[in-house]
């Protein structure tokens, strides 16, 4: 069985749109695209390198795909990333019936399709941007490892890594890191329901009642 892993670069507040540059995707009214490089140090390449330092196919939403598909082709022959992504098979979960133009690309047309492909043997599946796809992982429990790059900036609204239709859950973090320009590395692991404490160690008095009332009332 494949592992499903994913990889975002977001914001303080959870944007994901545009990290690379300023015409990668500016739908929306995004005017922040390119808001990664100025933090990229030889920490944060490595931590990138790590995702495909392995045997891997890539997972993508249909948007990230032509983003993709428009830039590594024709990328430096001798870039690492354009010789894995080249090597990879490309899975794309779309409805769309554009043809898929890079080299060994495939349609996964649903969830279904997908958890087939996942129980199936090859390489794990890693996931690079594509917004959309994952409020649908997560809902499907399909996500088997994440990897956070969190930079120091907050742009104010933007397509977000938890995005409308993610469900509730735990995960638990497996290793860390910050990069020397800031950015915070984190991978966690999916972890069952989220657990509910509460520090309040007496009854509720009037005041709090009334309180809590008003809550019911708005």
């Amino acid at each position: 069985m494949r592992r499903i892993a994913g990889s975002a670069f977001v914001s303080l507040d959870g944007v994901m749109q545009a990290p690379g540059g300023p015409n990668e995707d500016w739908t929306g009214g995004f005017k922040f695209g390119g808001w990664l490089p100025p933090h990229f140090d030889e920490t944060l390449g490595n931590a990138v390198g790590k995702l495909f330092e392995s045997d891997f196919d890539l997972l993508l939403g249909r948007n990230t795909y032509d983003i993709f598909a428009a830039y590594w082709p024709f990328a430096d022959k001798d870039d690492p990333i354009h010789i894995a992504f080249e090597k990879a098979a490309k899975y794309v979960l779309t409805h769309e019936d554009a043809p898929l133009e890079w080299q060994n690309s495939h349609a996964i047309p649903s969830i279904d399709s997908l958890r087939a492909l996942k129980a199936a043997p090859g390489p794990d599946l890693v996931i690079q941007g594509s917004t959309t796809l994952y409020p649908q992982l997560f809902a499907a429990g399909l996500i088997d490892r994440l990897t956070v790059m969190t930079f120091p900036v907050v742009l104010g609204g933007g397509k977000k890594l938890f995005g409308e239709g993610t469900p509730p859950f735990a995960m638990t973090m497996v290793a860390s890191e910050t990069s020397p320009s800031g950015v915070t590395i984190a991978t966690y692991e999916p972890a069952g329901e989220i657990r509910i404490g509460d520090f309040a160690a007496q009854e509720p008095n009037p005041r709090e009642i009334a309180r809590q009332e008003r809550m019911q009332r708005t």
